[in-house]
């Protein structure tokens, strides 16, 4: 099936159309189309060209490309946009006559005016059916509140993430990925929250970006604590330097005396007991069993 990429924010995902009649010259990259959706048509922009695709690895239903938009449709969604900030600000004093517990991040109007949704976050549930009664009343039009996670926050608003840099998910991510603490584990990170931890509170999205790789050079090494064999003899793995490729070990001498540590290449180690070490890196009795 032929199909295009839209966008209907900078940064939001990707939804796929059909491009019905129209050519790949008509639907580059930037052109502004109106598309049909599930709450009716929308103003986007082409993120992908023209490309072939198995349907069955798209979401359903592939619905179609309207018409490429207007001077009138561009003046339009530039209204819509205008319009957006000053319902925010409606809200906001709504929200605070109503002395509701819950914070607003952004507003979105649909492109035929026929509904206006409003994001907000909140540590719980919220009765905010007088505040819809109330932006009904005000707006004309059909309301929806919608309650987010903070990640979702953080795209809307932005931010500098401990890098010194725009937050990934407000620049570039289409989509939020999973991410496990075992990914910082994996990458021999410190487990301190501050450290792996996004404006958002939740785990940063760039521990994604090289758990592949990781996982790939870990093949290969060997554990924490696990028993080894080395040129110099039987010992014990002390630590591991994934992207050099090289153990620590402490090597077992002979004759009662200190064991001697020294560096050695992952392919010049072989292990001869594996043994798991727990969260404070140990190798306690627990760990063992």
């Amino acid at each position: 099936m032929i199909i295009i990429g839209v966008r209907f924010k900078d940064v939001g995902k990707v939804y796929y159309f059909d491009p019905h009649k129209f050519s790949s010259e008509e639907l580059p990259l930037g052109a502004a189309v109106i598309v049909e959706t599930g709450r009716g048509a929308e103003y986007g922009i082409v993120a992908l060209e023209k490309r072939d695709a198995d349907v069955r690895s798209l979401p359903q239903p592939i619905r179609k490309v309207l018409r490429l938009a207007t001077e009138q449709d561009t003046e339009q969604e530039i209204k819509n946009r205008q319009r957006e900030q000053d319902a925010q600000e409606t809200c906001q004093e709504k929200i605070k006559e109503h002395g509701l517990d819950m914070h607003l991040v952004d507003v979105e109007l649909t492109f035929d005016l026929s509904k206006i949704i409003f994001y907000f976050t909140a540590d719980g549930r919220v009765d905010f059916r007088e505040l819809v009664k109330d932006l009904a009343a005000t707006f004309r039009m059909r309301i929806e509140l919608r309650q987010i996670g903070v990640r979702d926050e953080a795209k809307m608003l932005n931010g500098i993430g401990i890098c010194g840099r725009a937050l990934c998910c407000a620049t570039f991510l289409d989509e939020f990925q999973p991410v496990s603490i075992k990914s910082a584990k994996d990458q021999g990170l410190s487990l301190n929250p501050t450290k792996i931890s996004g404006v958002c509170g939740k785990l940063m999205c760039c521990l994604k970006y090289e758990e592949e790789t990781y996982a790939e050079l870990m093949k290969g090494m060997p554990g924490v604590g696990d028993l080894v064999r080395t040129p110099a003899g039987d010992g014990d793995v002390l630590s591991i330097n994934i992207l050099r490729q090289t153990a620590r070990v402490s090597v077992r001498v002979k004759n009662g005396e200190d064991p001697v540590t020294d560096i050695y290449p992952a392919a010049d180690i072989k292990v001869l007991e594996h043994r798991p070490q727990c969260e404070r890196g140990c190798n306690c009795p627990k760990c063992k069993k």
